[in-house]
């Protein structure tokens, strides 16, 4: 195994015997870096928690920096054994997707849109044509590799065309930090206005005219709190006030209607949400409210156009914990208002309604399947659009025309490439609009849901996605079980190409489906956060334990991973049940999370007290403090651990998974008998942002770094991949 030393033992958990792996720790002359510790004291609560590496907070001191770098080494010797493998899985990766694609069209303002991405190019060109022409009548709107030149790093944030498609409103981030510089681009001789609008967030809508627009900017926590009105040729000191979120556990959006008749303006917290409304024609004029905040309740709005200004079609948990829909007078402001379209079902989350074609079309997810519901005028089920199978689901697409006769529907799986579809809603006929072309065949794999059973009897559901010559023999195969489990966030069947290097060579790749997430409604996200967060990772390992015992595969050939609230998952599943893995990928891990939650100028932590809790209140700091990896460290025969960071990332600090892997190289330096795998930690020190690289190639050569730790954990570096 990478000439790592190692011992197989029989071990017996709950009366399930299974066998783990200890390595031995690694021979070199060389040793893992070792960090700085400046002794520093937190008292809070009647009690003192000191923590050696909460210097590290200041992420540009030259000592982290040269920490960072040091883990980097270390890490690439550690895994310079592994040069080959990452090489050919790269390879693989870049062989299943073609090297040219393009996307199905957009329709805009008459125009069709499409996103191009041509051979040999890190990043996409956006195009447009008129319907019914031709490639050939393409013409670039925006190339993305030209904004990247220079640049180690590229992520557009806004991409707008005005509504006549005159100009097109875009942003650019060249950190990772998710500040955006706003720029409006002329389409016709494809030059930019002089106007530059810096320090953007995500969102904007302009003016049905085309020559203002509202957008978001960010205050010193990172934080979307203020709208703007920007008046184009005009300076961006002259720009217009027009709302202030001064409660920071909100966060302001902007986008508008599906009919283009209002800009929506929302204010959301983790829970709560207030919208208000500005007419496009005028976005001088005073905000809306639709209905006022009230704590706890949430609400979102679209506009069905009709006589006396239409009607607004609102999607909302007042009454319904798992949400319904109702509609409301345009100019109304009063909850009371609101006339019952489709009522609350304990058993269906209603997610979404867009407004197609004088019908609303519902996204909807029961028993943790995503489907379609179609609704006529009156509220009547014209027709319930399911999934074609197991692994797989249907949700909305792009429905730019409200005219429309048919609905834009996606049909995908685990292994089903995304096919748009022009679902007709008078018939139900469905037309193949485009299919993510995929290089290789897809039908020898098969796709299970699996019900592991958690602490309290709940059943946790379980994607397993594996070859179909697998899974039904005696021999258990290696496995990476995949999780996440915060924000009503689902891990829902969507076609991950990048795991199909993992499947050919024998392994399973599974998803833990717990809770925190959103995958079986409100309430299994109500049942993971907060005073119930434990809930979540005792899910994940109840799923480990159920692939073990069921036969799927074996403690010693399991892999976990996860990626921001993720890998707070793996942190605690590390520390929790070590005999349950033979390694851990923790992705930009959110492990410290006692002493994240009380930094109030950290981006998102006020906001995010509504999910976690507040450490300033004594119950909710003992219960963090009761989890958090940073203070709960892996014990003894730690598992194999990978760590990444990446250094411009603001919404997981790169300071916590650094303070992370340098007190545990502290504790098992003066406790050998804590060691156990490898223990790594890999920092992107630019070209990177939260989830990653933006670039293809390099994406892909990211993924063939994790994929080739993970296989050679399990034993199967050096196994070739069959199909």
């Amino acid at each position: 195994m990478g000439g790592d030393a190692f011992v197989t033992l029989l071990l017996s958990h709950e009366s399930v015997t299974v066998r783990k792996r200890y390595r031995a720790p690694v021979t070199s002359a060389s040793r893992p870096p070792v960090a700085p510790r400046r002794p520093s004291s937190l008292f809070l609560h009647g009690a003192e928690r000191s923590d050696d590496y909460a210097w590290m907070r200041q992420t540009d001191d030259p000592e982290l920096l040269g920490y960072l770098a040091a883990e980097n080494t270390w890490c690439d010797t550690q895994t310079a054994h592994l040069a080959a493998l990452r090489t050919t899985v790269e390879a693989e990766l870049a062989a299943a997707m073609p090297d040219e694609d393009v996307s199905a069209p957009r329709t805009r303002g008459g125009w069709e849109y499409r996103v191009r991405r041509p051979a040999g190019e890190q990043y996409p060109v956006h195009v447009r044509r008129l319907p019914g022409t031709g490639p050939d009548a393409d013409e670039v709107v925006l190339d993305e590799n030209v904004l990247a030149a220079g640049h180690d790093f590229l992520e557009l944030g806004v991409w707008e065309p005005s509504p006549d498609g005159r100009l097109l409103a875009y942003s650019v981030d060249h950190d990772g930090d998710e500040v955006y510089e706003l720029r409006v681009r002329d389409l016709g001789t494809g030059t930019d206005l002089p106007d530059v609008l810096t320090g953007t967030y995500y969102g904007l809508a302009w003016s049905a005219d085309g020559t203002s627009l509202l957008y978001t900017t960010l205050d010193e926590a990172y934080r979307p709190d203020t709208v703007h009105r920007h008046v184009l040729g005009t300076p961006q000191d002259d720009d217009t006030l027009v709302w202030q979120e001064p409660d920071r556990r909100f966060e302001l959006e902007v986008e508008t209607t599906r009919s283009g008749a209002f800009a929506v303006l929302l204010a959301r917290s983790r829970d709560t949400t207030e919208v208000r409304l500005v007419p496009t024609d005028d976005l001088s004029a005073e905000p809306h409210l639709v209905a006022e905040r009230v704590p706890a309740r949430e609400y979102f709005v679209d506009h069905q156009p009709g006589p006396e200004g239409g009607r607004l079609v609102v999607v909302t948990d007042l009454d319904a914990p798992e949400y319904r829909v109702v509609t409301a007078p345009v100019g109304s402001s009063d909850a009371a208002d609101w006339v019952e379209l489709l009522p609350h079902d304990p058993a269906v989350r209603v997610e979404s309604a867009d407004v197609v074609g004088g019908h609303v079309v519902v996204g909807e997810r029961t028993a943790g399947r995503l489907r379609v519901r179609i609704l006529d005028i009156a509220g009547t089920t014209v027709r319930l659009v399911d999934p074609d199978a197991t692994g797989e689901v249907v949700r909305l697409g792009d429905n730019d025309d409200i005219d429309a006769v048919a609905v834009r529907l996606v049909r995908e799986g685990w292994v089903r490439p995304p096919s748009e579809v022009a679902h007709d809603i008078a018939t139900g006929a469905e037309t193949l609009v485009h299919v993510q072309e995929v290089r290789r065949p897809l039908d020898g794999y098969r796709c299970d849901l699996v019900h592991a059973v958690a602490d309290d009897g709940t059943a946790v559901p379980v994607s397993l996605v594996r070859r179909a010559d697998t899974g039904g023999s005696a021999d258990a195969s290696p496995c990476l079980l995949y999780g996440y489990g915060a924000y009503e966030s689902s891990l829902d069947p969507e076609f991950w190409p990048e795991v199909l290097p993992l499947v050919d060579r024998g392994m399973t790749f599974a998803v833990a489906h717990v809770r925190g997430g959103g995958e079986l409604g409100r309430q299994w996200w109500q049942q993971g956060r907060l005073l119930r967060k434990r809930t979540t990772f005792t899910d994940f390992v109840a799923a480990a334990r159920h692939l073990v015992e069921s036969g799927v595969t074996t403690a010693d050939r399991l892999v976990a991973r996860g990626l921001s609230a993720g890998g707070l998952l793996m942190g605690a599943v590390a520390h929790l049940a070590p005999e349950q893995f033979a390694a851990v990928v923790a992705e930009v891990p959110f492990v410290d999370v006692v002493a994240t939650m009380l930094d109030d100028t950290l981006p998102l932590t006020v906001a995010e007290w509504e999910e976690w809790g507040d450490p300033r209140k004594p119950e909710d700091y003992a219960y963090l403090a009761g989890y958090s990896p940073y203070d709960n460290l892996p014990g003894p025969d730690r598992s194999g651990l990978l760590v990444t960071a990446s250094r411009h990332d603001p919404r997981v600090s790169v300071h916590e998974p650094a303070k992370w892997v340098a007190r545990m190289r502290a504790a098992e330096e003066s406790e050998p008998a804590r060691r156990g795998g490898p223990l790594l930690l890999r920092t992107a020190m630019g070209g990177a942002a939260h989830t990653g690289p933006a670039g293809r190639y390099d994406a892909w050569r990211h993924e063939a770094f994790l994929h080739a730790f993970v296989l050679d954990q399990v034993g199967l570096g050096s196994v070739s991949p069959s199909r």
